[in-house]
């Protein structure tokens, strides 16, 4: 049978935002971590009903689908394409989205001890 959705909750998400690596690239939206973290107060509210949302209709915001990828150097000559790996900087928010469901993912696998 089906199973309620969890209710995404507001201490989760500030935590997540308050703990968030201010050294970390942007993604496409131009949402740095280090505003989300400084603005973690104003904006749990807004991204917790979103994030709610998010879960109810499994769908998100477009923007958070989007990526800028970069090239990312290994190792060898640098004039070689081969030599680099394609790196994904996605939404910072999406990555906040993507915990609270692996979280919650995690918490199900462990109090069913299974799938």
């Amino acid at each position: 049978g089906a199973e309620e959705a969890p209710i995404i909750q507001g201490e989760m998400v500030s935590d997540l935002l308050h703990h968030l690596d201010t050294h970390k690239s942007m993604g496409p939206d131009g949402i740095h971590p280090r505003v989300l973290r400084e603005m973690a107060q104003v904006l749990t509210k807004s991204l917790s009903t979103i994030y709610q949302q998010s879960w109810l209709t499994g769908e998100v915001p477009v923007d958070w689908k989007l990526a800028n990828v970069k090239p990312i150097y290994k190792k060898g000559q640098k004039e070689d394409p081969g030599n680099y790996r394609p790196v994904s900087l996605t939404s910072v928010p999406e990555k906040v989205m993507e915990q609270i469901i692996l979280s919650a993912n995690t918490g199900h696998v462990r109090d069913n001890e299974g799938i």
